[in-house]
């Protein structure tokens, strides 16, 4: 299936969704749908990805010992300890082609979300004049910041269908030559958010190969890489080549270390993009306080705290494994902490989000609205329903349970 220059998407596979559709949150969506109905049951929210594991036992003391730097302006590209903890853990956790440079290889974000906004803007301005209309390639479903990053650049976006079909990637052998030259950026999340899949080391060199080709940037969101039940996933930095060239890669330690209140990340990769990078936050994106970074700092220097937390998750995944068998195409994802059900036969995504929580007191989202309809209507999460195992082992298999006691 391949892209067209003259449409700018895959024939039957791509297209730019509705202006007021895709400025919507899929959270404000499922509220307005669920707003009718009151849960027959006490409420257990699966909608949020928010983690609810306990936050790491050294944030208070590493706070206090840095509390009076609340008191100081931050710099743009982060601390030097932070940007140096940041390095050693991209070395020790995957294999590199070369250690990364602290200095001009490593910026700090405000979590990954401002990151990846941020970087969509700074591809436009980075990569040049591109032959026709400047485009940035989303996967469909996706994270809201990819959309809105690329409305901010003034590209168009063109949504790539994941489906079960393609193993939940991007297909790559769907884009032609006229969409790949005005190509400005092409988002990749590896664990992707919500099926979990994870991209090979083929995929990923595939891509790197375009980008060149090309002349695009790879973003690489990681931020679920260190949840995980069997294999590690890898990086788009390991495939990178030595200079990292048109490839970022953009971590946070909302998952990782259950710090999404904390809003610390990085993005990591080509120094040429991250100085034009470090030049836009510089003076438009939000400052990372320096006790954070020192938290920071601590948390990419433990891994027993990560061990423990994928343990958690490895618990809750069993629990899926056991209560849903194979109902609903469930299989265990390679990554992520999002089970992706496929309820097509039970009325669709929104009717069975309304069921769920109306019946069982369990609150779920829809998989339409976390994507966007495609050139020719068909919407890749039309049908599909996502679940956060973020709560507490004992609730979620409540929820797995009143779950499948309601869609059979």
């Amino acid at each position: 299936m391949a892209m067209t220059a003259s449409s700018g998407v895959a024939q039957g596979a791509g297209s730019v969704s509705p202006a007021g559709q895709a400025e919507r949150s899929p959270f404000e969506r499922t509220a307005e749908l669920l707003a009718p109905y009151q849960p027959a049951k006490p409420l257990i929210t699966l909608s949020l990805g928010e983690p609810q594991h306990p936050v790491p036992a050294f944030v208070g003391p590493v706070l206090a010992k840095h509390i009076a730097e609340f008191g100081r302006y931050p710099i743009a590209k982060g601390i030097e300890p932070f940007r140096q903890a940041a390095a050693r853990w991209l070395s020790t956790r995957f294999h590199l082609p070369r250690p990364i440079d602290p200095e001009s290889e490593i910026l700090v974000l405000n979590g990954s979300r401002e990151g990846l906004f941020f970087a969509a803007i700074t591809a436009a301005r980075y990569v040049g004049a591109r032959r026709g209309k400047p485009a940035i390639l989303v996967p469909n479903p996706f994270y809201p910041a990819y959309g809105a990053g690329a409305r901010a650049a003034g590209c168009e976006t063109i949504y790539l269908p994941t489906t079960l079909a393609n193993g939940f990637l991007p297909d790559l052998d769907a884009l032609d030559d006229a969409t790949l030259a005005r190509t400005v950026a092409i988002f990749i999340a590896s664990p992707a958010n919500p099926q979990g899949s994870v991209a090979s080391s083929d995929y990923f060199a595939k891509l790197k190969k375009l980008a060149d080709r090309y002349g695009f940037m790879i973003l690489s969101d990681e931020c679920y890489s260190e949840i995980y039940t069997r294999q590690a996933p890898g990086s788009a930095l390991e495939y990178a080549g030595p200079d990292f060239t048109n490839v970022v890669a953009f971590q946070s330690l909302s998952k990782r270390s259950n710090l999404p209140g904390m809003r610390v990340g990085f993005a990591a990769g080509d120094k040429k993009f991250l100085s034009a990078f470090h030049e836009l936050r510089n003076v438009a994106a939000p400052q990372v306080p320096v006790p954070l970074q020192h938290v920071a700092v601590a948390a990419y220097s433990d891994e027993a705290h990560v061990e423990e937390n994928r343990r958690l998750y490895r618990i809750k995944f069993d629990l899926a494994d056991q209560i849903l068998g194979n109902r609903y195409g469930y299989v265990r994802p390679a990554g992520g902490f999002c089970v992706w059900l496929d309820v097509s036969e039970r009325g669709g995504d929104e009717a069975a989000a309304v069921r769920l929580y109306r019946d069982a007191g369990v609150r779920v989202i829809p998989g339409s609205y976390l994507s966007r309809p495609q050139d020719d209507g068909f919407n890749p999460g039309a049908g599909y329903i996502r679940l956060a195992l973020v709560s507490d082992s004992e609730s979620t298999a409540e929820a797995l349970h009143r779950l499948v006691e309601i869609l059979d």
